[in-house]
């Protein structure tokens, strides 16, 4: 069966998996937590043979890191799993009711999209925690990984999808899009597939983009800031700082650019650039900080780099606008951080920053859907339409009206024989 084809049939058992309880979804999330770790031993051995494979094909060291899938990653996907089953239901959950006349009652409804096609990179636990999301927000996911992640993939799926079949839900909830060609396919089914979101590179995300009609959600690069503000806390910037850059250092919101008030220099950098040393990072920084600090000399270039390695950007600023306008001009949209003890600035950092997430005084590390308490995401979108910032189950639901009547006709209403009372009911 073709993508195309096999994308049909899911758009027709769409409506099916989003009519399945919560109980019954809830309990396929169990039953795929009990297979994953059943089966550990397997996916482990499916996973080795992915990192040899890489090694052989001497793919880049932040790749290898994004496809291991060690035992403390499958520990914190089936910990993300049962997570998700002790959310609250929001499929069909009433958003409001509003009466627009006697007898004729407004409601608007959550729903599920329906097929979501998502695109991702070499992390086995991505694709657990997409398929988890799917099921738990009753949408049907076609899911296709990286190639470097084949083998431990392919044994995840197999297992997940089983476990949500043996579990009562419908045939069509999943598909695993194995073959690179396939993605080309994927993106001409606009006529059954409701949402794409591609996870990867900022070339592979436009790619996407400029070649489909459907809807696309996620974000390309993670070009991260912290900003320093000349009232910090320099216990609490030191730390924040040095997580936010080697805690995941490949991911996307790993810290790439550091921005620090002029009064605020020699106070951090002296303490800064010895723990940079310490933690193997590499210091690129404006004149001001490079020849006092022997770091090499940064470019444009470099502000507009998402390095996801142990490098780092650095530059003076002069204010906190400064920081702000740097951060809107060459940032990502995605995660961005003031390290101060002033409240106000902290607000007007928040207020001006044009970015998913804006945070002070903590490590940009912290936006993920598993530490925002969704229980997982199948992304981050740093768009500003329908979802925003990391992706859970609310990010997965559109919503829909329905209009209770009584036999009005819009006539009546159009001649002024009737009147409209609005009045909200919830």
């Amino acid at each position: 069966m073709t993508i195309k084809e096999k994308a049909a049939a899911m758009k027709l058992d769409s409506t099916l998996m989003a009519s399945k309880s919560a109980e019954i979804r809830n309990h396929a999330l169990a039953n795929i937590a009990k297979a994953l770790l059943a089966n550990q031993d397997e996916i482990f051995k499916a996973n080795k043979l992915d990192l040899e494979e890489a090694e052989k094909n001497n793919i880049p060291e932040a790749v290898v890191k994004r496809l291991k899938f060690s035992p403390q990653k499958l520990a914190d996907v089936t910990k993300g799993i049962e997570n998700l089953i002790a959310l609250p239901d929001k499929v069909y959950e009433t958003q409001f009711v509003r009466e627009l006349d006697e007898g004729l009652t407004l409601v608007r409804e959550s729903c599920p999209i329906g097929v979501i096609g998502v695109i991702f990179e070499a992390r086995p636990d991505a694709l657990v925690q997409i398929a988890s999301l799917c099921i738990k927000s009753g949408n049907c996911a076609i899911l296709k990984g990286g190639s470097e992640t084949k083998h431990t993939n392919k044994v995840l799926f197999s297992l997940i999808y089983q476990a949500a079949v043996e579990s009562g839900l419908p045939e069509n909830c999943l598909f695993q899009a194995e073959q690179r060609d396939e993605i080309s396919e994927l993106l001409s089914c606009h006529e059954s597939v409701d949402l794409l979101i591609p996870r990867g590179s900022n070339a592979f995300v436009q790619y996407i983009m400029n070649n489909t009609k459907i809807p696309v959600m996620g974000h390309a690069d993670g070009i991260c800031h912290i900003y320093v503000d000349k009232d910090f806390d320099i216990e609490k910037a030191i730390p924040v700082i040095i997580d936010a850059k080697t805690q995941y250092t490949a991911a996307c919101n790993s810290v790439e650019t550091l921005l620090v008030h002029k009064e605020a220099v020699d106070a951090l950098m002296p303490r800064l650039t010895e723990a940079f040393k310490a933690h193997q990072i590499e210091l690129r920084a404006t004149a001001d900080i490079a020849d006092k600090y022997d770091s090499k000399p940064v470019t444009d270039e470099d502000f507009a780099t998402e390095y996801l390695d142990l490098i780092i950007s650095a530059k003076t600023v002069e204010n906190i606008n400064e920081a702000i306008l740097h951060i809107n001009k060459y940032g990502s949209h995605h995660t961005d951080c003031i390290i101060t003890e002033n409240r106000e600035a902290a607000e007007h950092f928040m207020k001006m920053v044009d970015s998913a997430g804006v945070y002070q005084n903590c490590s940009t590390r912290f936006a993920d859907g598993f530490r925002y308490g969704f229980g997982a995401e199948v992304g981050i979108s740093t768009g500003k339409i329908h979802a925003r910032g990391p992706v859970g189950i609310e990010g997965l639901l559109t919503y829909k009206y329905k209009l209770f009547g009584n036999g009005q006709t819009v006539q009546d209403y159009a001649s002024g024989k009737k009147e409209f009372h609005f009045k909200d009911l919830k």
